[in-house]
């Protein structure tokens, strides 16, 4: 399974980080083949980037459905729980694996109707507009991403029925950065690092 977290965070950083800075060299590109400048412009005017916006689209949408199967293992997706909380124990437990099994059917069902949309579309010759990419190519993340999330709707549930323990976010907590409590009374200082706490 750590082979598998990695692959899908390491793919997310990859398309978020080549999206933006694509997205960055167009947009400079763009701005300075404006520029009235004899030599530079001609050269950045031979550079064809009309592809970079599809191209960017497309990153960003591999990467959401990789970030929605993410969101489902890390717990970072959001839930309104406020009832489910306050039913007793064993009713709370039955809730949340029906709500756990209902994702997991739900993303089988897009991902199958994702894979049924690919095949069919692979055996035509429908490419995207700027790139000339073949589309299955382009719509290939339907299934993959949908089966993913639900492969991470059955981990959870799986994990939830031996512990009953559900992934959890702590939005506050910065990965590589060690959890420091600020008003710890033995620094003997206020959070500010200004005055001292009194005892």
């Amino acid at each position: 399974m750590k082979i598998l977290d990695h692959l899908e965070e390491w793919l997310i950083a990859f398309l978020m980080g080549a999206a933006t800075l694509l997205i960055f060299v167009a947009v400079m590109h763009r701005y300075l083949a404006g520029l009235a400048i004899p030599g530079l412009q001609d050269a950045l005017l031979a550079i064809d980037l009309t592809w970079a916006q599809e191209l960017c689209i497309y990153m960003f949408v591999w990467m959401a459905k990789f970030g929605a199967a993410y969101g489902v293992r890390t717990g970072i997706h959001v839930g309104v729980d406020v009832m489910i909380n306050r039913l007793p124990p064993p009713t709370r437990r039955l809730y949340v694996l029906f709500g756990l099994l209902a994702g997991a059917l739900f993303t089988a069902i897009v991902g199958t109707l994702g894979a049924t949309f690919v095949w069919d579309i692979a055996h035509t010759d429908s490419v995207s507009p700027d790139l000339e990419m073949p589309k299955w190519i382009v719509y290939a993340c339907i299934p993959i991403g949908s089966y993913l999330m639900c492969f991470r709707f059955l981990q959870v549930a799986w994990s939830f029925w031996r512990t009953g323990d559900l992934p959890h976010h702590d939005v506050a907590h910065v990965e590589g950065i060690e959890d420091i409590n600020p008003y710890n009374m033995a620094d003997n200082l206020h959070p500010a690092g200004l005055k001292e706490v009194p005892r």
